[in-house]
Order: structure tokens, then sequence, then C-alpha cells
């Protein structure tokens, strides 16, 4: 099997703890924190390890947080390619309020990513691209990243004729789109914006995804409708498939998550329909676990078949 390339411009260390209640102005006394390599593109790659499948993860590192995750990704078993840069690696701080169980999502700030490192990304994209079956860009953009960057690694996976499959939002995701792309997955509100629709809602995505593959800019189309579940769009195909209802404990990862499952069921060759639901049973899945723990292979392979046997597909 070909080997999937994942790429996190913006990665971070997620420090995540506890506390029984947020009380301004006192100290807290909070669990020990949990340490786990985060990033759109490192989490695609962590969840497919967990499904089976190996991955590269190509990423910038730097500093002292840096070799943090470098070192959380080797104990994971994730094949790297790091690119070392002179800043500091991000982290992240999540808390959980143990007594409602309300997440509290502090992300900071990326650190700049100057043009000679993002040059060095795109030579590994190059020299990693012509092997592999597919190339996942996922997250956010670090300072100094232009929009247009994304046009240029779109530009080089239709070069070499890798798929490519994108998941991030606003300019970015445009440039993407304007050099083609094989899957996007926006949310109802950055479809919105990529179709200049004002506002859509369920029964008007479908028409506003087709309109954005019928100008040649991608063959799929997966919307994230949040508790909803999810919508995979092609150029005459339509299926929406329900999130199962579970109890959630977090968010972190759900989308990563879905990426993950969707990417593995394309690997293996499964049909659309396959697809889209083990991207909604992987997105689910994580939901189940607190913190950024991504999913279990278990709870994720339950909800698959559940949606396989009780979701039939809507042409």
């Amino acid at each position: 099997m070909k080997p999937i390339i994942t790429l996190t411009l913006n990665p971070t260390v997620d420090k995540s703890t506890s506390v029984d209640k947020l009380v301004s102005e006192q100290k807290l006394s909070c669990a020990p924190p949990v340490f786990e390599p985060g990033g759109g593109g490192i989490n695609v790659s962590r969840a497919l390890r967990r499904l089976g499948t190996d991955s590269v993860a190509v990423f910038p590192v730097g500093g002292p947080t840096g070799a943090i995750l470098r070192e959380l990704l080797t104990h994971e078993g994730i094949t790297q390619q790091a690119i070392e840069t002179t800043h500091r690696t991000r982290e992240n701080f999540i808390v959980v309020e143990s007594t409602t169980n309300h997440q509290f999502r502090f992300g900071m700030p990326g650190t700049p990513l100057e043009p000679q490192y993002q040059q060095q990304i795109l030579q590994t994209l190059r020299g990693l691209a012509p092997t592999a079956s597919m190339l996942v860009v996922s997250g956010s953009l670090p300072p100094g990243v232009d929009p247009a960057y994304l046009g240029e690694v779109a530009h080089m996976a239709e070069q070499v004729g890798i798929r490519l499959i994108v998941d991030t939002s606003g300019p970015a995701l445009e440039q993407a789109l304007d050099e083609k792309v094989y899957l996007i997955k926006p949310n109802v509100g950055e479809l919105s914006r990529l179709s200049g629709v004002d506002a859509l809602d369920s029964e008007s995505v479908p028409d506003a995804a087709q309109s954005i593959i019928a100008r040649g800019k991608c063959d799929i189309i997966v919307v994230s409708l949040g508790p909803q579940g999810a919508c995979l769009i092609t150029k005459d195909t339509v299926d929406h498939v329900p999130a199962p209802a579970v109890k959630k404990r977090s968010t972190v990862g759900a989308g990563d998550s879905m990426v993950a499952g969707m990417v593995w069921a394309l690997s293996n060759g499964q049909s659309l329909r396959e697809v889209i639901r083990m991207g909604v049973a992987c997105g689910t899945a994580a939901t189940m676990n607190p913190g950024t723990e991504l999913f279990r292979p278990a709870d994720a392979n339950k909800l698959y078949r559940w949606l396989l046997q009780m979701m039939p597909a809507i042409a």
C-alpha cells in the first residue's frame, strides 16, 4: 500500500487537565497534566495509526516544546519528517471543569514560519509525494505563511498526481481550491462563504456544494454538520449520515478523527458510502473520550458497523 502523507503547518503540544470548579482569583488544585501531540495533520496521523495504517507526518518543529512533540510522536509510533526551525513550537491548554463537564480550550498563537522553512517543507513534500497515495493538509496557518502557500502545495499535488485532501478554512482553502483538490471538509459556514450564498440550511447545502464541484474545484465535499453528523456530496450523489447518539466528553480532535476515518477508508478502496460512515464513526467516537485523547478503535468500529446497518445511502 502506498503511504499517506499528512502536513501540519501549525503543530502544537496539547496540555490538558481538570479541576473541580473554575473560580476566579483563587489557587485551584488541578489533576496531573496530560501532554499529547496536536495540530490537524498530526492528529490525522495519530488517528490513522489507531486504525492500523501508517503515515508520514510532515511538520515544522523548534525549541524545547518541539523536542517534546517529537518524543510524543515517537512514542506513538508515528513516522516523522520534521523541519527544524528557530522558533519554539507552541502549546495549547485545555481545562475540564469536572463538576459540569464544561471544557475550556485555550489556543496559543503559532510561531512564525519563515519563507526558507516553507520552501523546505515544499521540497520535502515533493520528495515524498510521487510514491504516496494521498496528501492530507489539515489545520491552521501559522504567522508568516501567506494563504497562497496552500495553492503551491495543491499545485505540486496536481503535478505529481497525488490525491489532495484539505481541511482548513478561509483564504487558504480558497487558494487550494483554485488549483483543484480531491476532497474538502468545510462546515456549513465555510461552505456558505465558498459558494457565495449568504446563509445555508440542510436543504440548500447539497446545491451549494455541487455548484463548487461543477466549477472543477474538487471532486468530493464532506460538509461537517456538528451534532447532526455530516453530508458527503459529489456531482451526482448526496449522502447525509447523522451522528450516532453518544455521551460526549470532549470535541477536541473530533474533526481530525473524522478526516482520518475517511482517509483510512479511501486508502483501503472502500465505497463512498463506507467512507462517510467511517468518518462519522471515528469523529463521534472521539467525542466519547476526555481531553485530546482522540478515539478508541473499538468504539469507532462499533459505531461504523451500526451506521452501515442502520443508515442506507441516499442518492
